[in-house]
């Protein structure tokens, strides 16, 4: 289940590199395919990237038009990434970039929607040419491996969670090792993983791994540029965007929930705990806003 969650994610973070490809850098499909069986030579290498090339350089016989033209932009799914995103909301377990590419098929299937919204304002994509296009590629290629990092961390965390919460002792090295030996999300990618989780069996993230951490670290910069590059243009980029949300969510030294716990205390007296001392507390805030020790 949780792999075909992280496909699911994987194939809408491909979409959308693919689309960027296309309205930003101004790329024919044809042309894209030849950028994606370059970046299937290197780190990228995987069935997902080998197909999607075969895919964007097919012509329709028919029509004499790209294939990817006169498909219907409506993705269709049997179930498998909605049950992981339910399940990890079971759990507990963020995976934003799972969850969005779930929704962003749902969105695709909404004709009515998308009809009703046609001639909502906004700005329309102005493409790239020559090295400036050539240099957002490169950039869309460092976005969409820093965001594949972060889809499989999300889906190995769920996986942990599911094995701690009932007593499973899933070894995540072997789970990478079985994928890498044959599944849709197979790729060169999942040996690093594998090996990642050999060396340190206790690896809370995948993003606390040396060798992934300097990596996204060295993409993030243009991960950035991409997402900002995508809303300024007004390309929807949901799953290089949750990546990116989640990866600054981990790194920050406070975030907003502190706030969110005032909130629920105060219309509901949920409590909260404190950061000099121990314990749960309740503010009155209808009385005299004195504090009280909740148990």
């Amino acid at each position: 289940m949780v792999h075909n969650g992280i496909e699911y994610a994987d194939m809408q973070l491909i979409a959308e590199a693919y689309d960027l490809l296309r309205a930003v850098a101004g790329y024919s499909p044809a042309q894209i395919a030849d950028v994606f069986r370059t970046w299937n030579t290197g780190r990228l290498d995987s069935y997902l990237i080998e197909i999607t090339a075969e895919v964007l350089a097919h012509t329709d016989a028919a029509t004499g038009k790209p294939f990817v033209d006169i498909v219907r932009d409506r993705a269709e799914q049997k179930g498998t990434g909605r049950w992981t995103v339910q399940i990890a909301l079971d759990l507990g377990v963020p995976v934003s970039g799972i969850a969005e590419a779930v929704f962003a098929r749902s969105l695709s299937g909404h004709a009515d929607l998308r009809e009703a919204a046609q001639d909502l304002p906004g700005p329309a994509p102005k493409p790239l040419d020559g090295a400036a296009a050539a240099a957002f590629a490169d950039r869309v290629e460092q976005a969409l491996y820093a965001s594949k990092i972060v889809s499989y961390t999300q889906g190995f965390h769920q996986i942990r969670a599911g094995s701690e919460a009932y007593g499973w002792g899933i070894g995540l090295g072997s789970v990478a090792a079985v994928w890498r030996a044959g599944c849709i999300i197979r790729a060169a990618f999942l040996d690093r993983i594998r090996a990642a989780y050999d060396s340190r069996p206790d690896l809370v993230s995948l993003l606390s791994d040396k060798e992934f951490e300097q990596e996204i670290g060295a993409a993030q910069d243009d991960w950035r540029a991409v997402v900002a590059e995508a809303v300024r243009q007004g390309v929807p980029t949901p799953g290089f965007a949750a990546a990116l949300a989640y990866y600054d969510g981990l790194r920050a030294d406070r975030l907003p929930a502190a706030l969110t716990q005032g909130q629920r205390d105060f219309f509901g007296a949920h409590t909260y705990r404190r950061t000099d001392r121990e314990g749960s507390f309740h503010t009155l805030w209808g009385g005299d806003r004195s504090e009280i020790e909740a148990g």
